[in-house]
């Protein structure tokens, strides 16, 4: 019996812009990049960043910037599956 379980759709917030935290909080490359505050990794009932990759326990973000994750992560890349991404990626 495996002791922890991979759970699909989880509806998440996640960003590195935070303000005023009391722990250590890298600052998003693309953020950086742009000069801006408006990359998110997640927004709840919105969208999931095209260099968002996953998270590694606790709360570190797995961030393929430059490269979108869809080919960072080497996924198939046919029509379908691009189709059924672009709606989630901005």
């Amino acid at each position: 019996m495996k002791k922890i379980k991979e759970l699909k759709g989880a509806n998440m917030d996640i960003d590195l812009v935070s303000q005023n935290v009391d722990w250590d909080q890298n600052a998003c490359p693309w953020t950086e990049t742009e000069n801006t505050k408006e990359h998110r990794c997640a927004v709840k009932d919105t969208s999931i960043c095209r260099y968002f990759c996953g998270i590694k326990y606790l709360d570190s973000v797995l961030c393929s910037y430059p490269i979108e994750n869809l080919e960072a992560l080497n996924e198939k890349t046919d029509k379908q599956t691009k189709d059924g991404y672009k709606t989630l990626l901005h």
